[in-house]
């Protein structure tokens, strides 16, 4: 079954909720950012059958797994060998919040009183673009390798590091900012419906001590998150590229390579 989403056509997973084209956007100088090239997603942990079945008809060639390690542990899938493609991992969090499941109860229990979810949110933005430059510059490198696309690019639940990332992917290539944040946006409604359970899991894990709306910020993406860290970068450094090049240390023959791979 296909759905339309943003005037494009996309496969309904039974499972996977936040999966999309990053593509299939008109570019500020009148081109297009190709569609089946790049794909975002939650992580495929729980896909059926039937899902993989879905999945394999996009002949991916690249998966990056931006989960922590403690992450993929709890939540992990298995690729068949026979579809040829390559899974790599390119953890992207805060080194301290990358917690088990018994340590975040402890953490919800012992401070729930305490915790400022939305500044914890902010913090991790600024973390990502500050602090994690290294697998910023790896997943660009891994895409714009030849014979790794079609590729997909996911974490948890698709929506923060998954979001970020594939928000500087489409500003490099000159998709505009306004385009790129709308497409960020999408998230809150594909995965509400996982969201709702994720919420309810949280407020288990705190003994019920965390409210709906305490939590509200860890469950949703909002415009803010992005354009804060997006102006901080270009304040720092006057374009999307010149911070890529200087702060992540990518190549600028890289992201050429990827310009030519993506944009028609």
């Amino acid at each position: 079954m296909n759905v339309e989403l943003d005037g494009r056509k996309e496969f309904q997973f039974d499972k996977l909720y936040n999966f999309r084209d990053i593509g299939g956007l008109k570019t500020a100088d009148g081109k297009i950012m190709k569609p089946g090239i790049l794909y975002r997603s939650d992580d495929l942990s729980r896909l059926t059958p039937t899902d993989m079945a879905k999945l394999q008809e996009y002949d991916l060639r690249l998966i990056c797994d931006l989960r922590t390690v403690n992450e993929r542990k709890s939540k992990s899938y298995d690729i068949p060998q026979q579809w040829g493609l390559r899974v790599v991992q390119v953890p992207i969090h805060h080194g301290s919040q990358d917690f088990t499941r018994f340590q975040f109860f402890r953490f919800l229990v012992g401070k729930s009183n305490d915790i400022d979810f939305e500044k914890m949110i902010r913090d991790f933005y600024h973390c990502m673009a500050t602090e994690r430059t290294a697998a910023i510059k790896e997943v660009f490198t891994f895409v714009a390798q030849a014979g790794h696309v079609p590729a997909l690019i996911h974490c948890t639940g698709g929506k923060d590091r998954t979001g970020f990332i594939a928000a500087l992917i489409q500003l490099s290539v000159g998709v505009p900012r306004e385009t790129v944040i709308e497409q960020y946006l999408l998230s809150n409604d594909l995965i509400k419906p996982r969201m709702k359970k994720i919420e309810r899991f949280i407020r288990l894990m705190s003994l019920w001590q965390v409210s709906p709306d305490r939590i509200k910020p860890m469950l949703v993406v909002r415009r803010e998150y992005l354009e804060d860290v997006l102006d901080y970068i270009l304040e720092q450094y006057g374009s999307i590229e010149k911070y890529l090049v200087r702060t992540c240390g990518i190549e600028e023959n890289t992201l050429k390579d990827l310009r030519n791979m993506l944009v028609e």
